[in-house]
């Protein structure tokens, strides 16, 4: 039988989703948790792949367990994972259903602002810029929607069979002060370390150390830059994930309640 968690993490102490062979990942929590309710080795497969310190406000998990089982599952894994982890609901699911796979649409959310704050360095990037240029972002976000191949902002490009994806909208806005940025990006897939750098390259537009032209030549061309950093993971959430038989509303975390006060 096929079933889907749909849960929520705060990333900031963790590997990342995936296993990893010396460091404490998502994945491992939950499959140590499940491995202790059914007595036996459980293998889950995410709906993706988040780096360390990146947060999820929505997630899906999928998994495979041999007979239905009668007791609240949701209650036992809310129970003993850490309080960073967070199960909303469990799903039964058809046989063949999967939680990678089948998603149609990922969203994801990065926040910075730009002033010391001890709260706000936990879930939003911060970078000491006296004066931002947000109009040229601005027609730099306008450009993601044009193009659908990302080569130029992939970490491994390599890795993949193509670099090809279709951006649905990609809209940024700031607060009243203009201390503090939003970026929202929606698409069917993302590629390893994409939009860190995107945001990397929007910081760049802003500070005026390059100009929307010398982007777009980037994004147009595919040019892989060599030793290309990524923005800071902090501020970075997987917000919405969309089956085609599947539409679940986010919770109301952290995330939601850092999108107030935004303007385009």
């Amino acid at each position: 039988m096929v079933y889907f968690l749909h849960m929520a993490y705060d990333g900031s102490n963790y590997s990342g989703w995936q296993w990893q062979p010396n460091a404490v990942s998502i994945q491992q929590e939950i499959e140590d948790n499940l491995a202790k309710i059914f007595k036996k080795k459980i293998t889950i497969f995410g709906c993706g792949r988040t780096d360390a310190g990146v947060h999820a406000s929505q997630y899906f998990v999928s998994m495979e367990i041999e007979e239905a089982f009668d007791f609240d599952l949701k209650f036992r894994l809310n129970k003993n994972l850490p309080e960073q982890i967070v199960v909303h609901d469990v799903f039964e699911m058809k046989a063949g259903q999967h939680a990678r796979y089948d998603a149609s649409l990922r969203s994801y959310d990065y926040f910075i602002h730009m002033y010391e704050d001890p709260v706000l360095h936990r879930y939003s990037s911060f970078y000491e810029i006296e004066k931002i240029d947000f109009e040229e972002m601005e027609k730099a976000v306008a450009l993601l929607t044009k193009y659908d191949d990302f080569k130029a902002v992939c970490k491994q490009p390599q890795l993949y069979k193509h670099t090809l994806c279709e951006v649905q909208s990609a809209t940024i806005y700031r607060s009243k002060d203009e201390q503090r940025i939003h970026f929202s990006i929606t698409a069917n897939r993302f590629l390893r370390g994409m939009i860190r750098l995107i945001i990397s390259f929007l910081l760049k537009i802003g500070k005026r150390e390059m100009t929307v032209e010398e982007f777009e030549h980037i994004l147009a061309k595919g040019i892989d830059i060599p030793n290309k950093m990524p923005a800071f993971p902090n501020g970075l959430y997987l917000s919405r994930v969309e089956y085609p038989y599947l539409k679940v509303e986010p919770s109301k975390d952290i995330a939601y309640f850092m999108k107030l006060g935004f303007e385009k």
